[in-house]
């Protein structure tokens, strides 16, 4: 069955960039390059849920929570809520907000990109950056206009459409090593993205395929998120063996630690001490670790989907379990202390 969708020009007309939400798109790119750069001395961090699946209760609550927390931190963190509306699986599983925005199995696309742009635009109104993880090059059309920092997952960052993609992206986009511990197959996405391609894709006004040309996108780095299969890879050896793959391809000396997926061994508990080591390595003396990325809702653990959305519990994630709001903030507050 193929259901039109309307083409994004209309999604923007019908939730337009706010001159607040657009001072602070251009504002935090600038900051999250500066800190790439090593012109920013802050850590950077991406903080939030795993994904994004009931925007107007949890999702702004925890928006609501982050965003009062952040001045306090600002001045050696910058911190940027996780705002994943899609979500790649290894095999079955919900989606993502885009996809599937009630939770049901019906795919209403159309629906799903009407709720992301609200999501991405209340966010932002708070003053919030935003994060999210692009799986297909349409996407972007529609929503990128709000992102701050993207990233091409540890299932796509082979993709060669998506490397495409993130060649013309006007924003930061991180490469996370493969699901089976592969960084070379991260640094060969920044290689790929870092130059000139052209990609499918559509046109703004009539939602038309075209021909994308793209610049090369200059602010790419790699994510260390470890590895169910090969284990952890947050530490210093493992740290030092990625700069040296990045140096080997001509790349910038830069990386993101992410605390969660094989790093914890999927173990919420786990990613404060992840976190810890990230920051004490930077501190040590290694500029190479630009910051970390943290999954963390308002309460810790996960639940199942399953068939009645209405008996969910409130502000427990339906993918990755997260870490709650509390160590969460404590945790950052450590680590602001430890700067």
């Amino acid at each position: 069955m193929v259901t039109p969708i309307p083409p994004p020009a209309q999604y923007k007309r019908e939730f337009p960039v706010s001159e607040k939400a657009n001072e602070v798109v251009l504002a935090s790119r600038k900051a999250i390059q500066d800190i790439l750069e090593g012109k920013d001395e802050r850590l950077l961090v991406i903080v939030g849920p795993c994904s994004i699946h009931d925007p107007e209760g949890g999702g702004m609550e925890y928006a609501r929570r982050l965003a009062e927390l952040v001045p306090s931190l600002s001045d050696r963190l910058f911190c940027v809520m996780r705002t994943f509306l899609e979500k790649p699986r290894s095999t079955l599983g919900w989606e993502g907000l885009v996809f599937d925005p009630r939770l049901s199995g019906e795919f209403d696309i159309a629906a799903g990109l009407a709720q992301a742009r609200k999501f991405l635009l209340s966010a932002l109104e708070l003053g919030l950056p935003t994060a999210t993880e692009f799986i297909n090059p349409i996407t972007p059309a529609y929503l990128a206009d709000l992102v701050c920092w993207a990233a091409i997952g540890a299932r796509s960052s082979e993709a060669a459409s998506l490397r495409n993609m993130a060649s013309g992206l006007d924003m930061p986009v991180a490469f996370k090593n493969g699901t089976g511990g592969s960084v070379q197959q991260a640094v060969d996405g920044v290689v790929s993205a870092s130059h000139p391609h052209a990609f499918l894709g559509i046109s703004q006004e009539e939602g038309k395929v075209c021909q994308i040309r793209t610049r090369g996108n200059s602010f790419c780095h790699i994510v260390l998120r470890g590895s169910l299969v090969t284990g952890p890879n947050y530490d210093e050896a493992s740290i030092a063996a990625a700069l040296e793959l990045l140096e080997e391809a001509g790349l910038p000396q830069r990386l993101l630690i992410d605390c969660s997926h094989g790093n914890s061994g999927k173990d919420p508990a786990k990613q404060a001490d992840v976190c810890r080591s990230a920051v004490g390595q930077r501190t040590s003396g290694n500029k190479a670790i630009k910051g970390f990325m943290l999954e963390s809702y308002l309460f810790e653990g996960s639940q199942k989907l399953g068939t009645n959305p209405a008996e969910l519990q409130y502000g427990v994630s339906i993918t990755d379990a997260c870490m709650g709001w509390e160590e969460t903030e404590s945790l950052l507050k450590e680590v602001h202390k430890r700067l």
